[in-house]
């Protein structure tokens, strides 16, 4: 069956305004791509911050480097900008509650959180993390509503667990 008949997919939607209902079918859309879940920290001024992403991504093998989308309104951001470097936090299958906490505007993310410091960065580490990549900022790009932070990896590990997962707007996991 071909992608393009009918019985696989709708008519195609074109956006041709900013109108909500465009949005909305923008957003619908984008969320039939799946993707992991990561947590960024940093050290800030005054202790340590961080926001949960799903719009995180590989960019390049040599130099090694790591690309963020954060909101232009988004304080927590500043914080991170300021620090000039960041830490990666790739969530696990069993993380949700992580997830949930650092997709708040909550001032006290951290409460209860066991982290430690990255060695290169000094960003915290969260305890539990199926990966981690300590990072500093390369260069920030305005795109849209969204900034496009890409970062040179510095230091990097990994465990082994099931991925946290966003689809259709839903946390879920995937088994390989």
């Amino acid at each position: 069956m071909s992608l393009d008949s009918p019985s696989t997919r709708e008519a195609c939607l074109p956006l041709t305004s900013d109108s909500s209902s465009d949005l909305a079918a923008y957003r619908n859309v984008l969320s039939n791509f799946a993707s992991g879940v990561v947590i960024v920290t940093a050290e800030g001024r005054n202790g340590p911050v961080g926001m949960t992403f799903q719009s995180f991504f590989s960019v390049s093998l040599e130099p090694p480097l790591v690309a963020i989308s954060p909101s232009r309104t988004s304080q927590t951001w500043r914080e991170i900008r300021q620090a000039g470097a960041f830490c990666v936090n790739v969530l696990q299958r069993k993380q949700t509650s992580l997830c949930q906490v650092f997709g708040t505007r909550s001032n006290n993310r951290f409460e209860g959180i066991s982290w430690s410091a990255g060695a290169r960065t000094g960003a915290p580490v969260l305890e539990g993390c199926l990966a981690w990549l300590e990072c500093d900022i390369d260069s920030v790009h305005e795109a849209g509503d969204h900034f496009l932070v890409v970062a040179r990896v510095l230091g990097l590990a990994a465990a082994r667990g099931e991925p946290l997962v966003v689809y259709r707007r839903a946390l879920g996991s995937f088994q390989v």
